[in-house]
């Protein structure tokens, strides 16, 4: 099962109704697909005039069906984004490959 990272620049202008907006967007996607977790982030420190999120999305089986999903989803507000909305994916390391597995600080 992999993890679903979206990064993008939002200006500060927007940022309140592009919060409302991505609230909207992953309580929807939660709704249909109710093992998945969804998270908003944002970069602590920048530039006071642009902010930096990122949505972050796991739990879900179908990685294909949830990346198609998230990405049809933010178009409704993709006005409110500064640039591209960058996507990646990363998955757990296999059994054997990463230590145990076991999730602790680096």
């Amino acid at each position: 099962m992999r993890e679903l990272f979206v990064y993008y620049r939002v200006r500060e202008a927007d940022a309140a109704r592009a919060l409302e907006a991505v609230r909207a967007m992953q309580l929807e996607l939660r709704s249909r697909h109710p093992t998945l977790v969804a998270c908003l982030l944002k970069r602590p420190h920048g530039a006071a005039e642009v902010q930096t999120w990122m949505e972050t999305y796991s739990g879900v089986d179908d990685d294909v069906a949830l990346r198609a999903a998230v990405q049809a989803a933010a178009l409704g507000w993709a006005h409110l984004v500064d640039g591209p909305r960058h996507v990646e994916e990363f998955e757990p390391f296999a059994d054997g490959e990463g230590g145990d597995g076991a999730q602790r600080p680096v």
